[in-house]
Parts: C-alpha cells; sequence; structure tokens
C-alpha cells in the first residue's frame, strides 16, 4: 500500500484547531449524483483491495523537486525496505566523493536494523492515513459526471457542507474541489486532482491559515496486469501558522523507467545494484511506460 501514502499534511498537527473552511461550502447546496458516487464507492473499494494484494517492489529513477532544490534519485525497493541513493543535485551529477557518501549511508541501513524499524514503522502510518483519507472520497464529497472517452471517465467532485472531518488532515482534503479519473473496465483510478476552495483557517485565524487556490495532482500508470504505481506527484500549498510561520507543501515528485525487482532480492542486493549508480540501472532499465511530468504517491501500490 506504498503509493497510497503521498498527499499527507502532516505538518497540520499539533494544537491547531479547524473553525472552519469558509462560508462558500457551506453556503454550497450542490445535489449529489447517485450513479456517479456509486462509481466512486466501487473505484475506491477496487484501490483498496488491489492495494491489499498487491506486494510488487520496484526500481526507478525518482526526481524531487522542493523549495530546497531538485535531486535525482535512483530507487530500489525490497521486501525489507527501500533504498534511495541520490546521483544528481540541481541538474548536477554528485562528485565522486559524495557519491561514496551516498553509498556508505545505504550501507548504513542495511546494517542497521533500528533504521529499517522504523522506515516501516513511518511506511505503516503513512499507509493508514492515505487510506483513511482515500475512503473519504465517497463521502466527503459532491460527485457528477463531467465527462468520458472509450477507456476513461472524468467524474467531478465538490466539498460536501454536510461531511464533518475526523481529523485535521482530512479537513484540508475535505476542503478541495476536484476530478478524478477513472478507468472504465477496471475501476482504477488514473489521476486526481483538486484546489482549496477557500482559505482553512486554525483557531479563528490567529494560529494560522491554508491558501485558497491551493492544489494537488496525481498521476498513475500501470505498470503490469493489476499494478498500478504513482508516476506524478504535484502539491502546492500556502500558509500561515503560529500567526507568522509560512507552511506548506511544495513539492513536484517524477517517477519513471519503472522495473519490476524479484521478490527475493535483499536489501544487500539492492545496495551492490545501486552502488554502481548512476551507470547500472541506466544501463539495464526496462520502461513499462515514462512518467510525463509528476502521487506519492496517494493511490494502490
Amino acid at each position: 500500500m506504498g503509493s497510497i501514502r503521498k498527499i499527507s499534511f502532516s505538518l497540520l498537527t499539533g494544537a491547531m484547531l479547524l473553525t472552519g473552511v469558509g462560508q462558500a461550502q457551506q453556503d454550497a447546496k450542490a445535489k449529489q449524483d447517485i450513479k456517479t458516487l456509486e462509481m466512486v464507492r466501487l473505484a475506491t473499494q477496487t484501490e483498496l483491495e488491489a492495494s491489499a494484494n498487491d506486494h510488487s517492489h520496484w526500481e526507478y529513477k525518482d526526481s524531487y523537486r522542493s523549495p530546497d532544490g531538485e535531486k535525482l534519485m535512483r530507487v530500489v525497493e525490497t521486501g525489507k525496505g527501500a533504498l534511495k541513493k541520490v546521483v544528481e543535485r540541481d541538474g548536477l551529477s554528485l562528485t565522486p566523493e559524495e557519491l561514496k557518501q551516498e553509498d556508505a549511508r545505504l550501507e548504513s541501513f542495511v546494517n542497521n536494523p533500528a533504521q529499517q524499524a522504523k522506515q516501516h514503522r513511518d511506511n505503516v502510518q503513512d499507509d493508514r492515513r492515505a487510506e483513511s483519507m482515500l475512503r473519504m472520497l465517497p463521502e466527503a464529497f459532491v460527485w457528477k459526471a463531467a465527462g468520458e472517452d472509450a477507456k476513461t471517465m472524468t467524474l467531478a467532485f465538490t466539498p460536501d457542507p454536510k461531511f464533518t472531518p475526523p481529523t485535521m488532515e482530512s479537513r484540508v482534503f475535505a476542503a478541495m474541489a476536484g476530478e478524478i479519473v477513472v478507468d472504465k473496465a477496471q475501476h482504477r483510478i488514473v489521476t486526481i486532482k483538486g484546489k482549496l476552495t477557500d482559505d482553512v483557517k486554525f483557531g479563528f485565524g490567529f494560529f494560522g491559515r491554508m491558501k485558497q487556490g491551493g492544489t494537488f495532482e496525481v498521476v498513475r500508470r500501470q505498470l503490469a496486469p493489476g499494478i498500478w504505481q504513482i508516476a506524478e506527484s504535484h502539491v502546492h500549498i500556502d500558509g500561515k501558522a503560529l500567526l507568522f510561520k509560512s507552511i506548506g507543501e511544495q513539492e513536484d515528485d517524477v517517477k519513471s523507467e519503472f522495473r519490476r525487482v524479484p521478490a527475493e532480492e535483499t536489501l544487500e542486493q539492492a545496495a551492490t545494484k545501486l552502488r554502481g549508480e548512476p551507470a547500472s540501472l541506466s544501463a539495464q532499465q526496462q520502461h513499462y511506460g515514462r512518467a510525463g511530468g509528476p502521487v506519492a504517491a496517494f493511490f494502490g501500490r
């Protein structure tokens, strides 16, 4: 379930209390399209079941951009955890010395059960959070059909004023309006994107707010029969917290050049493979569909 975890607003934890998402949402009087809602329920259930049954692992190229800069990584997933090696920063290849430092970091992880356990705990927590938000889709929004073609259906959503979000993260998510695209044959979510419809206030605005217009987008690709992965995720949300401090999520994450990892591959084998980077994986890469821009990872594995 690792890739349903991408959209997460953990920076909003603490003593902040959400007081509302704006009068526009409170006054919304949209009518629920029951047929579309049932399609959303079916897609949600399909994603949850597929995620629970998918134990595949992958290696891929990961291009990640944030306010701190850009980095290009090679990632290898295994049953005991995932290894990531940075091979470029801000468009420049790492020096031989920097690559050695990356290899030393990977070696440390391979030989440190405590680090591996922490990564596992973090992943479990992220999975639970993402699963909770996925289950919100049929409940938190008013749905209507927005278009279709031969293979996909586009479903639009707006905040449901009758829904009471149970957590801080879900309150921000439930203030979004946007659309999802569903594969009609497989009932799988291909894309989801949303925008904050109003400012989200904390403690009547004294403790902060998330600004109207913040956006997220997740794009997924089918890598093998029944197996979908995040190819792109974009999160751009701004705000203020604790009166003065800027908060927000500003991330673009693009994954490409996926190649399946054997189920029996160990962390040691993954580290050996990555020690040859930035050349070894590039030379053997099998392309299962290149990502065309940035979830994240959000739904399904």
